[in-house]
């Protein structure tokens, strides 16, 4: 018995409506799940299942509401007699450039994208993000040319594309907010000299001789290392450090 047919043998059974069409299923579902108990069967529209890769974005209204809901399919529940559809893919325009010839400033960003600044502050990109980002503030941010504040303020972007599918000005919100984090992590966040030394130890071969030693295991001795390693504890503040630093 699968976990959606256990749930389906406790749960009330409630009405959706998905594209039109009305389902009954279990009110303790995602939405992404009444989906598949309904007979759905995902091709597009799912990635991850736990709220990181944006594909899952549905628009929902509830019954005497005259408001449009927004959330991920995958982490949103079924409530009764909603009205769904899924925007799995929102097409926005996302320009090319040179990274060795783009500059890290608001400037830069404005040139590849001059709908940036046809922006009117209606806020309702931010409405509509099922992360709570604040999109207007760093669209806002932007056009200050505040690269690294833009950065903080979009960071838990999950590139769903829904502020997109709001704006009044036709922006692409998020493939902007991405470019702002790239250029602030090439070519403005301050030098990491233990990852220039990672990457030295990998061209170097330090790491060929454990990977083959690796493949020569038994899967049962894979998982005890595995399951015998050093682990973050829960609770470890930002100071914690392993005890050893080899294989890391």
């Amino acid at each position: 018995m699968s976990t959606t047919e256990a749930e389906s043998l406790t749960s009330k059974m409630i009405p959706i409506f998905i594209m039109g069409k009305k389902y009954e299923v279990p009110d303790s579902l995602t939405i992404m799940k009444a989906m598949e108990y309904a007979g759905y069967k995902f091709v597009r529209g799912a990635g991850c299942r736990g709220g990181i890769c944006g594909a899952c974005g549905t628009v929902y209204r509830k019954p005497g509401d005259y408001r449009i809901y927004v959330g991920l399919a995958c982490q949103t529940m079924v409530e009764p007699k909603m009205y769904l559809t899924q925007i799995p893919f929102y097409p926005a325009n996302r320009q090319n450039f040179d990274w060795e010839e783009i500059k890290a400033d608001g400037g830069a960003v404005g040139q590849l994208y001059p709908e940036l600044y046809r922006c009117v502050a209606c806020n309702a990109c931010t409405k509509i993000c099922p992360m709570d980002v604040e999109v207007m503030d760093y669209i806002a941010m932007i056009k200050r040319g505040d690269i690294e504040e833009a950065k903080r303020i979009s960071f838990d972007c999950i590139q769903c594309g829904l502020c997109a599918s709001r704006c009044m000005g036709e922006l692409p919100q998020y493939h902007i907010a991405q470019l702002v984090r790239r250029l602030y992590g090439g070519k403005m966040a301050p030098d990491t000299p233990h990852l220039e030394q990672m990457v030295e130890q990998i061209a170097a071969g330090y790491y060929q001789d454990k990977l083959e030693e690796l493949k020569q295991m038994s899967e049962d001795d894979l998982k005890k290392l595995y399951s015998d390693r050093q682990q973050e504890p829960h609770q470890a503040d930002e100071y914690w450090k392993p005890e050893s630093n080899e294989g890391l």
